[in-house]
């Protein structure tokens, strides 16, 4: 009996292990379904907009496996303590990561919508509030992976950077509309999509928050900074 307790510390290890390393895949997935988005910022190509809504379901497939995986340790093996923090850790950020999946398509689709226009305007600074989004999603991914509480506190201090360059667009887009009531449909669609990619921002935010918990035991009290100042057009 007494050879068994190193076995079983040994495998609730691995078993850890293999959570963070699904948690990094998914996260993976979730960048790359971003920088498609993008890309259908860029072009039209309603080919890769298809691609990415279909690919969305990978992200719920990988949630679901956490899930279970997450259920399996807490019935199991019962973990405490720091343990218990990453297996918690591990449901929000696949939480997370899978809505971000769900921006993302819906980003493409409104790429294409207003590509599909005769009339589609400028996209403006769409693909800089883009860019900014998925430096944030990597770098909080990153200091997950170093449990790095550090790292994930200077990127949740710093969401008012996509907030106010996410105010600025939408201020943006209203001027537009107002000189050119004719593209009202391509305006809407641009504000979507200014939505969809802040609030990929906000999702990257509220990882950074679980970082830091899972860091540090501690959570961020704070009220988190915001600069978004906007009428929210989702609701």
């Amino acid at each position: 009996m007494k050879t068994s307790a190193p076995h079983i510390v040994s495998a609730f290890e691995d078993a850890l292990k293999r959570l963070k390393s699904a948690i990094v895949q998914m996260a993976g997935a979730a960048e790359t379904q971003i920088d498609q988005a993008l890309t259908c910022l860029a072009q039209r190509n309603p080919e890769l907009a298809r691609e990415i809504v279909e690919s969305d379901a990978r992200l719920d497939s990988f949630e679901h496996d956490i899930e279970a995986h997450c259920m399996r340790l807490l019935a199991l093996r019962q973990p405490v303590a720091d343990d218990l923090r990453e297996v918690i850790a591990a449901l929000k950020i696949a939480g997370n990561l899978e809505r971000i999946g769900d921006h993302a398509a819906n980003t493409a689709k409104r790429a294409v919508a207003i590509f599909s226009l005769s009339d589609s305007g400028s996209l403006a600074g769409l693909p800089q509030l883009g860019r900014l989004v998925r430096e944030r999603l990597s770098a909080v991914i990153d200091a997950y992976v170093d449990n790095d509480g550090e790292a994930a506190l200077r990127i949740w201090r710093t969401d008012d950077e996509v907030d106010a360059l996410y105010t600025s667009l939408v201020a943006e887009v209203e001027r537009s509309a107002l000189a050119a009531p004719e593209q009202f449909t391509a305006h809407m669609h641009m504000m979507m999509i200014a939505k969809n990619l802040e609030r990929i921002g906000d999702h990257a935010t509220n990882i950074a928050e679980v970082v830091y918990f899972v860091s540090t035991g501690q959570t961020l009290l704070d009220q988190r900074p915001k600069a978004d100042h906007s009428y929210d057009p989702v609701g």
